[in-house]
């Protein structure tokens, strides 16, 4: 069965209230602690923001613009994070800020490296077009791997220029977990190669590396001016 084919999904007040529930629950148990914060604690029992993100797509969810307006509703922000294969959700989405992983500066790097059961190139492009129209603050986020896709910057360029983002992370893959077994340690770039890279791609598109972590290897480029970063 295709996610397309079913029909019973919980809908977007269920999800809402099931997340802050959650929440209060995880951290119940910090209240009796001597060394809690109670006013910390207070803090974490009325969350403020919402992370649509890490296992899976969440824009596979076909109500995901009504959930991240009831997030809204209860005075939360929303933080999404996407793939960008499904524009058609994407475009009716309107998070407090917009981050797209980009994994490939053209569509043979990217069959090669996600190997997905569609092409969703295209699906990709017509996100990464959708980001410009966004009134949201947007990142896009690069995972570097050295001798696959850590290559043709001006191609990355030529696919950021239509997103038109406030930010672009530029970072290093990381030799962790079970990508050991597919990738070699040499596949993990230097933060020097990885800054010069980040370089590479500001200057084909005007804008500038702000700022860099040595020990995170990762370079955030963007167009904004130093007064904006601060604020």
């Amino acid at each position: 069965m295709h996610l397309g084919d079913l029909t019973e999904w919980d809908d977007p007040e269920t999800i809402a209230n099931g997340c802050i529930t959650a929440q209060k629950k995880l951290i119940s148990g910090y209240k009796g602690a001597p060394t809690t914060n109670l006013d910390k604690f207070d803090e974490g029992m009325n969350p403020k923001h919402v992370a649509l993100s890490l296992i899976g797509e969440p824009t596979l969810y076909p109500y995901l613009p009504e959930l991240i307006t009831r997030f809204h509703e209860e005075g939360m922000t929303t933080f999404l994070v996407t793939n960008g294969t499904n524009p058609s959700i994407l475009k009716r989405a309107d998070p407090t800020q917009l981050y797209l992983s980009l994994v490939a500066p053209d569509r043979e790097t990217y069959l090669n490296v996600c190997n997905p059961n569609n092409d969703y190139w295209d699906d990709i492009n017509k996100s990464l077009k959708l980001l410009s129209t966004k009134d949201c603050r947007v990142a896009i986020r690069i995972t570097l791997v050295d001798g696959i896709n850590m290559k043709d910057a001006d191609k990355y360029a030529d696919l950021l220029k239509k997103a038109d983002p406030d930010f672009i992370e530029v970072k290093a893959y990381m030799h962790l977990g079970h990508s050991r077994k597919r990738l070699d340690r040499t596949c993990m770039p230097s933060h020097g190669k990885v800054k010069s890279f980040a370089w590479d791609i500001a200057s084909e598109m005007g804008y500038k590396v702000v700022n860099d972590s040595e020990i995170s290897r990762i370079a955030l480029v963007s167009n904004r001016s130093n007064t904006e970063l601060e604020l």
